[in-house]
C-alpha cells in the first residue's frame, strides 16, 4: 500500500519493477487507459515548457504491418547480430542475456500485434542531445504510467535504422521526427524487478573514475 493509503505499489516500487515488456497480448486496451498514459507523458519536464512534443497513437493494422517490416530488418540484419557479438553487459548473466535476446527477437516478429503504439515526436528539429532532453522525460513518464496501470511497454528505437522509410510509413510530414516507438498492451510476462549492475560500477564522485563514497 502506498503512503497515501491507496492500493498502488508506490513510485519507487513502480520504478523498480518497470521492466521492458516485449511480449504483449494482442487484446485491445481501453481508450481511457491510453489517455491516462498520454496525459502522464505531458506532465514531464521539457525545455522552457515549450511542450514541442507530439504523440502519434497508432492502432491501424496496415500502418503497423508496414513499419514492422523495417523493424524486423533492423533486428535481424543490424542490431541482433551486434548484441550477440557483444555478449552480456555488466550486471547480468549469460542466461538473462539470452532471455533478453529471445524476447527482443519475439518483439521483432510480433511488434505489429501490439494493440497500441505510441510514437513520441518533435517538430522542426533533428534528433540531438538538446532536443532529446525535451522528449525522453515524457517517454519515461509514459512507461511508468503504463506500469502503474498494469500495462506492459518498452522503449525501442530499432526502426530508426530505417528512419526515412519507417517514418514515411507512419505518415509523418518531413518536418516531424520520431524519437522512439512504444508498443503498449497487456503483458504476457510478469513485472520486475529490473536487473542492473552495482551502483558503484556506474557512479563516480568529484572526478571521473573516482570511487563514489556515498556519504
Amino acid at each position: 500500500m502506498s503512503a497515501s493509503g491507496g492500493n498502488d505499489p508506490g513510485l519507487f516500487e513502480i520504478m523498480r519493477s518497470t521492466r521492458s515488456m516485449r511480449r504483449l497480448r494482442p487484446d485491445p486496451v481501453p481508450d481511457a487507459m491510453i489517455r491516462r498514459v498520454l496525459e502522464a507523458g505531458t506532465w514531464a519536464a521539457n525545455g522552457g515548457n515549450m511542450q514541442g512534443w507530439r504523440f502519434l497513437v497508432i492502432r491501424d493494422p496496415a500502418v503497423k504491418q508496414a513499419v514492422a517490416v523495417y523493424y524486423r530488418r533492423a533486428w535481424s540484419e543490424i542490431v541482433g547480430p551486434r548484441y550477440r557479438a557483444g555478449g552480456p553487459p555488466r550486471g547480468t548473466t549469460p542466461e538473462r542475456f539470452a532471455r533478453m535476446l529471445e524476447t527482443a527477437g519475439y518483439l521483432a516478429e510480433h511488434l505489429h500485434e501490439a494493440p497500441v503504439w505510441v510514437v513520441p515526436c518533435l517538430t522542426g528539429a533533428t534528433a540531438t542531445r538538446t532536443s532529446g532532453s525535451s522528449v525522453y522525460p515524457a517517454v519515461q513518464n509514459i512507461l511508468l504510467a503504463a506500469r502503474a496501470l498494469g500495462l506492459g511497454a518498452t522503449l525501442t528505437t530499432l526502426y530508426l535504422q530505417f528512419e526515412k522509410e519507417a517514418e514515411a510509413a507512419m505518415g509523418l510530414p518531413p518536418d516531424v521526427h520520431s524519437y522512439a516507438l512504444l508498443p503498449i498492451g497487456y503483458p504476457l510476462g510478469r513485472f520486475g524487478p529490473v536487473r542492473r549492475g552495482a551502483l558503484e560500477d556506474v557512479v563516480y564522485e568529484d572526478r571521473w573514475g573516482q570511487a563514489y563514497r556515498g556519504r
